[in-house]
């Protein structure tokens, strides 16, 4: 998805936010349990834009509807190296109902799993912040 590719590459968390549908569901590589909602997803997606250094898009898939799209990407994570793919659907107004994200090496998404730990309280505060606005 062209418009979320964007958003993230410049970092405008109200661009990001706008193309979440309400009853979206993020899937982190790192967590068992999925979290549902555009709170909760849009706060974890504004950690990760803290988190991920020298992130960048290196390539795009959408399936011939457009519905789905997965975009591979690159970045680095306390000094480790990642590459991950966001894997997008969309509902029938445009809006995102389903994220998940996908990293690799092992070493990577434990460098990842450990700062968005760090940050997790932050995260669930600002998803309480922005349900309450």
């Amino acid at each position: 998805m062209r418009a979320f590719r964007e958003a993230v590459e410049s970092r405008d968390l109200d661009a990001v936010r706008a193309l979440l549908a309400d009853d979206v569901r993020f899937t982190s590589p790192v967590a068992f349990k999925p979290y549902d909602g555009k709170p909760i997803t849009a706060a974890i997606l504004h950690g990760v834009l803290q988190v991920f250094e020298d992130f960048r898009y290196v390539r795009e898939i959408v399936s011939p509807d457009g519905r789905d799209s997965a975009l591979v990407f690159t970045a680095t994570v306390d000094g480790k190296e990642v590459t991950g793919c966001d894997f997008l659907h969309v509902d029938d107004h445009g809006l995102i109902d389903d994220l998940m994200v996908m990293v690799r090496p092992l070493s990577g998404a434990q460098a990842l799993a450990a700062a968005m730990g760090a940050r997790f309280d932050r995260i669930q505060q600002e998803a309480l912040d922005f349900q309450g606005s």
